[in-house]
């Protein structure tokens, strides 16, 4: 008998199936091959399941974990939709931030000068650099020239800005800004509100990058090559110039209770799914998702840590802040020990598959031959699957827990973009990806038009959520579905047969002719790779087909 195991959320108190599709996660696989991990298709829903409004489930549906998401439009304050605006509980009473900050003052600004008045200038289009556009090499010799009112750049961690708009803007005044004039600001800009998000507020004054390393900060004890967690250009700047990205780099600071590591990806398209992280005993381990890269931190800490931490990403500028809770309020030297691939980006492909343990919370049946599996993660793991991906699970024969992989898979949410006509084919438990595509499809892209699934069974027992597919078909004009038998029996009125040609000439109907399509496909190999033949048979292009494959 073949088993499918299927994994929801331990939350379920849903209301439709809309909403339920938020959070399914479904594990298929036949029998297993000797000594190769099963496969699980689908998102983890118990690494924080989101709401509509943006609000984060607590890991597995407990409230003993719970990790605080912010807009990353938004600053963490009650709702400010300013940037960087940070609540009156951080930085901490007692925090070194804030005793760095206690003796600055600010002053007076003139009218017109607001930080929303700055946000407006930075968003109308101005030549704030001087540039038009272009990014530049920065020597220290080029660095020093611009040492004026008038005329002011600094470096920041490597990356230098022109601030000469931003002067009069500046809550703490032209001079404060004046005294790093010409030179590489990073240890000032520390010792003030090192807190705050400068590549936000100071993104369309990027002049580029330092040509040569700047000093470095006075409280540097990471590795001899690495200024700040910044990767020496010469590992990866080519590779990633070749895929559109910068150099990732990271730092770290503390204050009295904590303990915050700070991730510059320069990427725009950073979220939460992009960031796995896990702590086990006294090894610490970030990976960053960019492209088809890892960006990966891991360390052994130095002190001790408690299980929670929170994580949040500031999207627009691909900044990732990790926050971990001291065990005891102690100042620590360094943040710990280099372990193998730390501050390293390596293609995706070549990180192998990193497992942490998970308890199985609950399982019960759902068709004759599946059953649904809730999952909770550890609380000391962030982990969140994309759309479209799988990861591995090492099942033990007794036992309360499953080992998870990271997440797997090509697809890419960017698939979507511009979007008119979606079609889904799937057989069996190859349903499994199709939840969170058809979830993601119909709630997140405007230009959708029609979204069709065809669901190939063999008998009406084996077909998972029919009553919920049907409810959704008649709640979403939008949305079709057509259930295919192989095995019917003769009460059986609907289609029936396997993938063919006549099938599909049917089912695929743009609804314009020039209409953008995509189609995915997902189920057992043979289907699959009749499926891709009919496509190909039927012109669509490599672009316009996607296929689930291990």
């Amino acid at each position: 008998m073949r088993t499918s195991l299927w994994f929801l959320p331990c939350r379920r108190s849903v209301l439709s199936f809309g909403s339920a599709l938020r959070g399914l996660n479904v594990l298929r696989h036949g029998a297993p091959h000797p000594g190769r991990p099963r496969k699980w298709v689908g998102g983890l829903a118990s690494a924080r399941p989101r709401s509509r409004s943006g609000r984060c489930y607590p890991r597995g549906g407990r409230a003993e974990r719970s990790c605080p998401a912010v807009d990353p439009e938004q600053g963490p304050g009650q709702g400010s939709r300013m940037l960087n605006v940070p609540s009156q509980s951080f930085p901490a009473p007692s925090s070194q931030q804030r005793v760095a900050s206690g003796g600055r003052s600010k002053v007076p600004l003139k009218q017109g000068r607001s930080l929303m008045d700055w946000i407006r200038l930075t968003k109308s289009g101005k030549d704030l650099t001087g540039l038009k556009g272009r990014l530049i090499e920065v020597t220290e010799e080029e660095l020093k020239k611009h040492n004026t009112k008038d005329d002011c750049w600094i470096c920041i961690r490597g990356f230098v800005y022109n601030v000469t708009p931003y002067m009069e803007y500046h809550p703490g005044g032209e001079d404060e800004l004046m005294r790093a004039a010409g030179s590489d600001g990073t240890d000032l800009f520390d010792q003030v509100h090192r807190w705050v998000n400068y590549e936000s507020m100071l993104k369309e004054c990027l002049v580029g990058r330092m040509a040569v390393k700047p000093a470095l900060p006075k409280d540097y004890h990471e590795e001899k090559k690495v200024l700040n967690g910044m990767l020496p250009k010469s590992q990866v700047a080519d590779t990633l110039a070749k895929e559109g990205c910068s150099s990732p780099s990271y730092d770290w600071f503390q204050t009295d209770s904590s303990v915050t590591i700070v991730i510059y990806t320069k990427q725009k398209d950073i979220n939460l799914d992009s960031v796995i992280v896990d702590h086990q005993d006294d090894s610490f381990r970030a990976e960053i998702l960019i492209k088809d890269y890892s960006y990966i931190i891991h360390v052994e800490l130095s002190h001790e840590i408690e299980e929670d931490f929170s994580v949040r990403v500031v999207e627009n500028v691909g900044k990732i802040e990790i926050v971990l809770k001291k065990k005891e309020n102690a100042s620590w030297k360094r943040l710990g020990h280099p372990l193998e691939n730390h501050n390293s980006l390596i293609p995706r492909k070549d990180t192998g598959l990193y497992y942490r343990k998970c308890r199985l919370i609950s399982k019960e049946g759902v068709t004759h031959d599946t059953k649904l599996f809730c999952l909770m993660l550890p609380p000391s793991t962030h982990l969140q699957v994309p759309v479209g991906q799988h990861v591995y699970l090492k099942l033990t024969i007794t036992g309360d827990f499953v080992s998870v992989s990271n997440p797997e898979g090509s697809f890419k949410i960017s698939q979507f973009q511009e979007l008119e006509d979606l079609f889904l084919l799937a057989a069996g438990t190859g349903f499994t990806p199709m939840v969170k595509i058809l979830n993601y499809a119909l709630t997140n892209i405007p230009s959708l038009r029609k979204v069709k699934l065809m669901f190939f069974n063999k008998t009406e027992d084996d077909i998972i959520w029919r009553s919920q597919l049907e409810k959704l078909a008649f709640k979403d004009k939008r949305f079709d579905v057509e259930f295919v038998l192989s095995a019917p029996t003769s009460e059986w009125n609907g289609k029936w047969g396997h993938i063919s040609p006549a099938l599909l000439s049917e089912f695929l109907k743009r609804s314009s002719d020039k209409s953008k399509v995509l189609i995915c496909i997902c189920g057992p190999t043979p289907f699959t790779e009749q499926g891709i033949r009919l496509l190909r048979d039927r012109n669509f292009s490599k672009e316009e087909i996607h296929s689930f494959t291990a």
